[in-house]
């Protein structure tokens, strides 16, 4: 496991490390639940989930395609 440096203004130090006690969890824990919240994942996740996605989908390539453009050109529009 890596070990990583980061730096926190103290009151939001003291809020973390208050919510992890107030979870039985260590920070560590909290920060890395928060990761899977927020949809971070390593590459072979994210392939894996891609590879299971595939293999679920009753849609050809093109029609993929095709709904991943529209949705993207909606996100963008909206936003």
């Amino acid at each position: 496991m890596s070990r990583l440096t980061i730096t926190l203004s103290e009151p939001r130090y003291r809020a973390l490390k208050e919510a992890a006690a107030q979870r039985d969890k260590t920070i560590g824990q909290l920060i890395d639940e928060s990761l899977d919240f927020y949809g971070i994942k390593s590459r072979e996740q994210a392939q894996d989930l891609v590879r299971r996605a595939r293999q679920l989908s009753t849609r050809s390539d093109d029609q993929a395609m095709a709904l991943a453009l529209d949705a993207q050109r909606a996100a963008r529009s909206a936003g």
